[in-house]
């Protein structure tokens, strides 16, 4: 197969190299877009798994370990990165990341038909936890996989627009997670949607998963590597001749530390941590943010071609290091103007805009006490409509203490934004995922051309894992971290620490990238 096909794609016009590499494409990138979108699926969902799979009497603490099971399945893709990595370097691109790609499918499956914290307890975050590290092991083997499969097709002069294709599939596999709860939620009322409905989207996976390994398991193998494996070149020991030996060693650290880890929090600030500061800091309706992002990531999805494109003329490092430069002056200004668009001192109540009403149900947990809710809703001028529930626990013998002191109410808000503040919104997440595609587009090919095709998969799958599993996928743990600490201590702008981490990453990658990154273009047939 391997000396023949290579010498058959050699030999074909560029017309006809086109037709092959679009059906490469349109075959790798609907499997990590599946990828993606089940790996996803989970932030999406993050502040109802919060109240599933969590015990419920903290929500805040809830919330915070839901963000770290997330961010468990980003630690472990540089493992899988190792493992799979490996494998792809000896026995090749497509067999590996097609057990990815099923590894990933039924586990994500698996994550919607486990039973909530109130049915089996602390079981019920183990095994959430458990899933989690196998999806992100398999997201591990996937990416370089489909990256490097498809810049061994590409021709030289184009590499960066074709790669580029395959870096739309992370930003859309997202939107597509965020149009299946749109369309779960609008189906169901909210009660049902609450109770099993959630589960849903994880059970559509398994049907996307069967569709696309049907489509994998037909492609054949990528050219340069038959090529090599057919001559005999491939690698016995990929990870020692990749970490062991000093100058290969040097590129994985100048990859990560020059472009990989500031890609990877520029990433995460632009798509996950903006969704999670419109939810959380902001508390805007969860359904009106899902529609917000989608709209922003519909806009942005074209501009990483564009700018993989742009890199085969100008070079990969200008473009992601200007990028990186720019999101860390705008970030503070952006998150600042998004906070204040919810200005409610600005705003006039509508007549008759202000509603009060009062429920009462029994305590869960103590038969003698009630819960007592003040439901107020109140309706601007502009159409803004906020709705906050204050709900205080009573015992027989009056308001409930704690500490010799009444206990402090659950204060629940939601806000629905006026029109024109939300297309405001829109725009300011939409100037953050240009960001993204700054640094997203080009970095495949960058990556891909730092290493040989022997140790290619181990060599560039490793630092962009870390880059984006470690300094990315901590990212929206470690900022709602920084926010809550700087709310408790009463700092002005507390809504705003959370920006600190990002900025500091992409300020050392941009120094480094700066002075050690090449800006040319290298040739990968090697």
């Amino acid at each position: 197969m391997s000396e023949n096909h290579h010498e058959n794609y050699e030999n074909m016009t560029d017309r006809q190299k086109n037709r092959t590499i679009w059906s490469v494409i349109t075959a790798s990138s609907l499997g990590t877009l599946i990828e993606w979108y089940d790996f996803y699926i989970f932030g999406s969902l993050a502040i109802v798994l919060a109240t599933k799979f969590f015990p419920a009497d903290n929500p805040t603490a809830a919330f915070l370990s839901t963000l770290a099971t997330f961010a468990a399945g980003f630690v472990v893709r540089p493992f899988g990165a190792l493992f799979f990595g490996r494998l792809g370097d000896i026995i090749g691109r497509k067999y590996t990341f097609l057990v990815t790609l099923l590894i990933m499918g039924f586990s994500t499956f698996l994550i919607g038909c486990i039973p909530g914290y109130e049915t089996i307890g602390f079981m019920a975050p183990v095994l959430v936890l458990i899933l989690r590290l196998l999806q992100g092991l398999a997201l591990g083997g996937e990416y370089g996989g489909a990256a490097t499969y498809v810049a061994e097709y590409a021709q030289p002069h184009r590499r960066g627009y074709w790669t580029s294709w395959i870096q739309t599939t992370a930003t859309a596999g997202l939107f597509i997670s965020l149009i299946v709860i749109l369309i779960t939620k609008n189906s169901l009322s909210a009660a049902e949607f609450d109770s099993w409905g959630w589960r849903i989207p994880f059970w559509i996976s398994i049907l996307m998963v069967g569709v696309s390994y049907f489509i994998r398991k037909n492609m054949k193998e990528s050219p340069l590597f038959a090529k090599a494996k057919s001559e005999g070149k491939t690698s016995k020991n990929p990870l020692k001749e990749s970490f062991g030996n000093k100058f290969n060693f040097k590129f994985v650290l100048l990859a990560l530390f020059g472009a990989a880890m500031g890609q990877g929090v520029i990433w995460y600030t632009g798509q996950f941590y903006a969704m999670s500061f419109l939810q959380k800091v902001m508390n805007i309706d969860s359904m009106q943010v899902d529609y917000l992002m989608a709209t922003a990531l519909l806009m942005g999805t074209p501009f990483f071609v564009f700018f993989g494109w742009l890199s085969d003329k100008i070079g990969r490092k200008a473009i992601m290091m200007t990028g990186m430069l720019v999101a860390i002056l705008a970030y503070r200004p952006i998150y600042d103007s998004m906070y204040k668009s919810v200005n409610i001192e600005a705003k006039t109540v509508a007549s008759d805009g202000i509603k009060e009403t009062r429920s009462a149900a029994i305590h869960k947990d103590i038969a003698s006490d009630s819960l007592i809710t003040f439901h107020k809703e109140t309706t601007y001028t502009d159409g803004t409509f906020i709705k906050k529930d204050s709900i205080v626990h009573w015992s027989a013998a009056g308001p409930a203490m704690k500490d010799g002191k009444a206990e402090e109410p659950k204060v629940t808000t939601s806000i629905t934004l006026s029109n024109d503040t939300r297309w405001y919104l829109v725009f300011l997440v939409f100037i953050q995922v240009i960001f993204v595609t700054m640094v997203y587009g080009p970095i495949a090919a960058f990556l891909v051309e730092m290493f040989p095709v022997r140790i290619r998969y181990t060599s560039m799958s490793l630092p962009y894992h870390i880059g984006n599993g470690v300094f990315g996928g901590l990212l929206p743990a470690v900022a709602t971290y920084l926010v809550t600490q700087g709310k408790d201590a009463g700092h002005a702008t507390w809504y705003l620490e959370g920006l600190w981490y990002p900025i500091g990453v992409a300020g050392v990658c941009l120094v480094i990238g700066l002075i050690y990154l090449k800006n040319k273009n290298n040739n990968i047939h090697d």
